[in-house]
């Protein structure tokens, strides 16, 4: 598998200290791009926008799953929107750590939202998929109060959220995860783009009796071969998927590119529009922070869910 070498190597939270400083690693360097360094042209726009925050998604048992929406202030909604989605190999991070992104979205015309999602080893897969999917869902049913037009919505995720966004983008509404627990009528799941960062695409190949992903998946390869399918993004990229923004450092050390090389490539068999940015010299914590990536990716979205005529003033 592309990140067996390394990501293997740290994942298990118990047997590798060195995980855990990892996880330090990029959680700091989230909370600097959302306090210190803002994405792209955020920096110098001010453009006002209203954060709204904790609102209630979703309720799995007592579990209340929460949303912040960050709204643009100036102009006549209703507005695209984009799910984004926070990273922290599946087990730690907030919706909080999207703060900037999100801003930078809603500076950008659109309505971000950001949530909170169950995390491993509490949860198990494919509790994370699932909260992904009710949110999309609460999104279009809650279109109008929202203010978002439920035809033009994206998602936006890095590391394990690029994870969960390029799954989102892959499976749309087939019938897995939570399909057969729906209401009857309930809103569809798909996309209209996606943006994945940093996004490990393929489980399979994992070591058949390797113990590193437990956490995430409750057991190993040969005991539950079935979750390892489901969890890859790979195994699912057909011609009727979204198009998918890809950014990856060259010198990830975490999930290696080749993760994305690999979608790109099953991408284009496809035919579905996509692009991979890569972010030279970068390893995994430094491509989150990238305004190049950012900017590309933001203009990546105009492209696929703005009018043309809104998408160039955006832009400029």
């Amino acid at each position: 598998m592309e990140f067996r070498g390394a990501l293997h190597a740290v994942i298990s939270l118990v047997a590798h200290a060195s995980f855990a400083a990892l996880v330090v690693t990029v959680a700091a360097a989230q909370e600097q791009q959302t306090v210190r360094r803002p994405i792209g042209p955020s920096l110098v726009d001010h453009r006002p926008i209203e954060p709204r925050r904790d609102l209630v998604y979703a309720t799995v048992g007592q579990l209340a799953l929460r949303a912040d929406i960050y709204r643009p202030l100036d102009g006549p909604g209703p507005f695209p929107a984009v799910l984004t989605m926070h990273g922290g190999s599946w087990t730690n991070g907030t919706k909080a750590r999207m703060g900037a992104i999100s801003t930078r979205l809603a500076r950008a015309g659109y309505i971000a939202v950001a949530i909170d999602y169950r995390l491993a080893p509490t949860y198990r897969f494919p509790a994370q998929i699932e909260d992904c999917r009710a949110a999309i869902r609460w999104m279009r049913t809650y279109a109008d109060r929202l203010d978002i037009d439920p035809n033009r919505i994206g998602a936006w995720g890095y590391s394990a959220g690029g994870h969960l966004v390029e799954l989102l983008a892959t499976t749309a509404d087939a019938e897995l995860f939570d399909q057969a627990a729906a209401p009857p009528n309930a809103a569809n799941t798909r996309l209209q783009a996606v943006v994945a960062g940093g996004a490990p695409a393929e489980f399979r190949d994992l070591p058949i009796d390797g113990a590193g992903y437990e956490f995430f998946f409750g057991a190993t390869r040969r005991q539950r071969p079935d979750l390892y399918e489901l969890a890859s993004p790979a195994r699912f990229v057909s011609a009727d998927d979204p198009p998918l923004f890809l950014y990856h450092g060259s010198d990830d050390n975490l999930v290696p590119i080749r993760n994305s090389r690999l979608m790109l490539a099953l991408l284009e068999r496809a035919g579905v529009p996509c692009e991979l940015f890569v972010v030279d010299g970068a390893i995994h914590p430094q491509a989150a922070l990238n305004a190049d990536a950012a900017r590309a990716a933001v203009a990546f979205l105009d492209r696929h869910l703005k009018p043309v005529r809104e998408a160039v003033r955006t832009s400029d």
